[in-house]
């Protein structure tokens, strides 16, 4: 009789811890966040004190090679101590990114579109809490026989006080396989056109690179090296990419 007891309160005492263990991994894998990374970002130099805004864009991205197509994430996240009030994300495209929408965003009209850039989405968002992010999904086409670059700038409110501003940054691949029916881009990597050299420089090697694989001019004194393009655009006085819209249109 003891036995039989002892087996039966063991088998209640396994039930419970699994009850109490199952829901709690559950919520652990399902929190898990899917990777992304702020490469390439920068606080702004005008941004008020208390403001900590950043930006996240996946590390992988696959295109489809027959069509170009490709989808991704924007993320934005307030990682300061109070709720930011209204601030606002644009998701703008370089060279051979183009960014086709924006779920719930606005398409920014050609004639406002920052210097280089060849697209743009405007994303108002009402307010994000201490700790809590924002997610966008974007579709874009990704022309793979060019670099493509996105640049995800964060202006509080309506406007151009620049809070954050991440890129403009590569996605790429030096390994293409024009065969395959998608290529895997990385964040951050050059992207070295089907049948060109794989030597082709890196982020860090980009100040020597040739001037079809520069980003766009800023009105910085010189080219904007890859892995210092946000520094160089912060520079311009905290209006980033925002400047150079304001000038075309007060032309």
């Amino acid at each position: 009789m003891y036995t039989t007891r002892q087996g039966k309160r063991a088998f209640v005492v396994a039930a419970a811890a699994a009850a109490l263990t199952l829901p709690a991994g559950a919520a652990a894998i399902a929190a898990d966040p899917v990777p992304g990374s702020s490469a390439g970002g920068k606080a702004g130099p005008s941004a008020p004190a208390g403001y900590r805004v950043g930006t996240e864009l996946p590390e992988r991205i696959s295109v489809k090679n027959s069509t170009g197509e490709t989808k991704l994430t924007a993320k934005v996240t307030n990682k300061g101590a109070t709720d930011t009030g209204a601030v606002r994300l644009t998701v703008a495209g370089f060279q051979g990114l183009t960014v086709k929408n924006v779920a719930g965003c606005t398409k920014v009209p050609e004639s406002r579109l920052p210097k280089g850039a060849n697209s743009a989405y405007s994303c108002a968002i009402g307010s994000l809490a201490s700790g809590k992010s924002k997610t966008f999904d974007v579709t874009a086409h990704f022309d793979l026989k060019k670099q493509g670059q996105i640049c995800l700038p964060v202006t509080l409110g309506n406007t151009e006080t620049l809070l954050w501003q991440q890129g403009p940054v590569n996605f790429g691949t030096t390994k293409p396989v024009p065969d395959a029916p998608d290529t895997p881009l990385m964040l951050n990597t050059v992207n070295v056109p089907a049948g060109a050299s794989s030597t082709s420089p890196g982020p860090s090697e980009s100040a020597s690179a040739l001037p079809e694989e520069r980003l766009p001019e800023t009105g910085a004194p010189s080219v904007l090296p890859l892995a210092g393009a946000a520094a160089g655009l912060l520079l311009l006085g905290g209006a980033g990419v925002w400047f150079t819209t304001r000038r075309a249109t007060h032309r």
